[in-house]
């Protein structure tokens, strides 16, 4: 495994995370498609997380040295404070999640984040869940409408995650945001956060412009996700006649890693397998001419030319 650091820190992290989804059978993930509402419902608890496999999962991550695990909705919260008592990681693991209902367009105008009591009542129910005494990675994750309805509202927020700090409930913040590039760049102005979070591939890589190098100049951790593009990079490869789909994993991950800003990106897997396929990929993060030209093939591809347009516009570079 290799470990990037966080800031001036002594904190180093593993370049490959793992996210805390878990999976139906058909592949997407649960609570999210089972239930909406109740997935985002703060204290709703699906049946069934943290089961066997999972901690198998977990297991798996451990021996190969990954210390990054990600947590949203609170199933997963939950799951893993419970399987952190009986799959013990071997070494110090850090934890990021969230504030559940306050973030993205769960809460109009994300107004109970600026809000530091009920932020704070907050942390202290998921440390609960997750059976911590701090949060390492709290992700604050406002939307443009946030900002635009409150003028101080990420003054408020950087006010927060400093007291946060100073009460020893989180250890860092991260920034986040589904509005896209000006939001993310007014988030990494106030000096507040200890990185970003942010859906990063090759077919969505407008970051690489202005927020990643924002980011970097501040001394900022890159957090990235979604390096499988939530699955069109397997339909991707199926339109261009590639159908090894661990070889089309390792070619995202590789792709995002050989990124001079990002210090980690987060996977999801259902199975023990798909994690140790998708570590291969550190045998060898040297871009290459086959390389190359495999991502050429795909970017042909009819589903990536909608795809990354999509995304350009919506993140405000289209």
């Amino acid at each position: 495994m290799f470990y990037r650091r966080i800031g001036e820190t002594e904190v180093k992290v593993s370049v490959l995370g793992l996210g805390g989804h878990e999976y139906l059978d058909d592949g997407r993930s649960r609570g999210f498609n089972e239930d909406g509402a109740q997935a985002v419902t703060p204290g709703y608890l699906f049946d069934g997380f943290g089961n066997a496999k999972r901690q198998d999962v977990l297991a798996a991550a451990f021996e190969h040295g990954i210390n990054f695990l990600d947590a949203t909705i609170d199933s997963e919260k939950e799951a893993l404070g419970r399987n952190l008592q009986v799959v013990v990681p071997p070494h110090e693991v850090y934890v990021q999640t969230r504030p559940e209902g306050m973030v993205y367009s769960y809460d109009p105008f994300n107004v109970k984040m600026a809000r530091y009591d009920l932020l704070k009542a907050e942390v202290e129910r998921a440390l609960g869940l997750l059976q911590r005494e701090c949060i390492d990675f709290y992700n604050i994750a406002p939307m443009a409408t946030a900002l635009e309805h409150d003028p101080h509202y990420l003054k408020k927020i950087a006010d927060n995650v400093r007291r946060l700090k100073q009460a020893g409930l989180i250890r860092f913040a991260c920034a986040d945001t589904f509005s896209g590039e000006a939001t993310y760049l007014r988030e990494i102005e106030t000096g507040a956060f200890d990185a970003i979070y942010i859906n990063f591939s090759f077919a969505n890589d407008c970051g690489r412009r202005e927020v990643l190098p924002a980011a970097a100049e501040r001394g900022m951790a890159v957090f990235t996700r979604e390096a499988f593009v939530k699955g069109a990079l397997f339909k991707m490869g199926d339109e261009v006649g590639l159908t090894d789909r661990g070889r089309l994993a390792r070619l995202a991950l590789k792709w995002s890693l050989c990124i001079p800003e990002v210090t980690l990106v987060m996977v999801g897997v259902g199975d023990r397998a798909q994690l140790e396929c998708d570590l291969a990929v550190l045998d060898d993060l040297t871009w290459n001419d086959e390389d190359e030209v495999l991502l050429t093939r795909i970017k042909s591809s009819p589903t990536h030319r909608t795809y990354a347009a999509d995304r350009a516009r919506g993140f405000g570079c289209g």
